[in-house]
């Protein structure tokens, strides 16, 4: 007989997926928060966040990039 798999504790989501308030958060934070910390707090990767900013079109702002030595 196959073992069950326990269910992860948290949220539950499919795979690649993403709710809209995981959304609504990227849209706010993005421009003026680190890729890595947004990654953390939504519990994805930091290259799954760059790739979904990317489709929605999000970037960093002019003065968190100037906040960074690259504007």
């Amino acid at each position: 007989m196959a073992k069950k798999k326990k269910a992860a504790k948290g949220k539950k989501r499919a795979k690649g997926l993403w709710s809209k308030s995981d959304i609504n958060l990227l849209k706010r934070l993005f421009s003026t928060t680190t890729t890595a910390k947004i990654s953390k707090k939504l519990g994805r990767k930091t290259d799954a966040v760059k790739k979904k900013a990317s489709r929605m079109g999000l970037s960093k702002s002019k003065s968190y990039l100037k906040s960074l030595g690259r504007g």
